[in-house]
């Protein structure tokens, strides 16, 4: 090693150390699990972390959700991201409002339009991983993507503010966080062009309702009012035998199996005769 790298890496670890101390005195102490936004990389500039969540307005939230998923096509992701962490921004300045939005656009159509997650539900788990570790986490989001696949959407309507088509529009409960099956079960039910400007306008409402139970979830964490109560039956029955040191230990992620595993002509049926 040159003696300028040793001085640049000698550099890097004092500015590392120094940046624990800073943390400290900012009143955010930067501890395992604590949310991403409080991490750096080694060689990044040490500030003291300011990432604190906020209470939010979920009413006043919810039609920024539903605009922002219209604004130059950027999306879902972008849609409830924005309306979380840009309130956050518009009420309370730095750091919440130097955040580069618009790469959430990533997330549009379940990711770059590969139909996985669904971006409405990414969007709200990035929001909450800059404040919240794993640990504290993963209850957060277990509880909202479960509430995702039980709930029958679209429920928000813009009135007169729609952007797209307005007037009611049929609502479907998918069963599955997935993109493609979220909106390939509802346009099967209603009879829908997956095409058509009902469905856009279908998902981006859903983008304003995932917003309003994300801010629910983030407002009972910040209160210490937070405790999940939503459970999948399909998952309970499967985990005795699929989970990990079971006899059948094939079982990965919390999804409900019913969708891709119910008994359906289009599926495997693993509900009726099983094994």
């Amino acid at each position: 090693m040159t003696q300028a790298s040793r001085r640049d890496v000698l550099g890097w670890l004092g500015g590392a150390a120094l940046g624990g101390l800073l943390v400290g005195i900012g009143g955010v102490a930067a501890k395992p699990g604590e949310g991403l936004a409080a991490k750096r990389p080694l060689m990044e500039k040490a500030i003291p972390a300011a990432w604190i969540p906020r209470r939010l307005d979920a009413v006043e939230c919810a039609p920024l959700a539903y605009a922002g998923y219209w604004r130059d096509g950027l999306g879902c992701c972008y849609g409830v991201f924005e309306s979380i962490i840009g309130s956050m921004g518009r009420k309370h300045g730095a750091p919440y409002n130097q955040f580069p939005f618009t790469m959430m656009e990533v997330g549009k159509s379940g990711i770059s339009e590969w139909g996985t997650i669904c971006g409405a539900l990414l969007g709200a788990a990035s929001a909450f991983a800059l404040f919240w570790g794993r640990k504290e986490r993963d209850p957060m989001v277990t509880e909202l993507f479960r509430w995702y696949e039980q709930t029958a959407f679209p429920i928000f309507d813009p009135g007169q503010n729609a952007l797209g088509v307005a007037g009611t529009l049929p609502a479907h409960a998918c069963g599955s966080v997935l993109c493609h099956i979220s909106v390939s079960a509802w346009c099967y039910a209603t009879g829908t062009d997956a095409a058509s400007a009902q469905r856009q306008e279908r998902c981006s409402r859903i983008t304003a309702d995932v917003a309003i139970k994300a801010i629910e979830i983030l407002n009972a964490k910040v209160d210490n009012g937070f405790a999940p109560r939503l459970k999948s039956m399909s998952e309970e029955g499967c985990l005795p035998c699929h989970a990990k040191g079971k006899a059948s230990p094939v079982l990965k992620g919390r999804m409900d199996c019913a969708p891709c595993h119910g008994g359906s002509v289009h599926n495997q049926d693993k509900f009726r005769n099983h094994p």
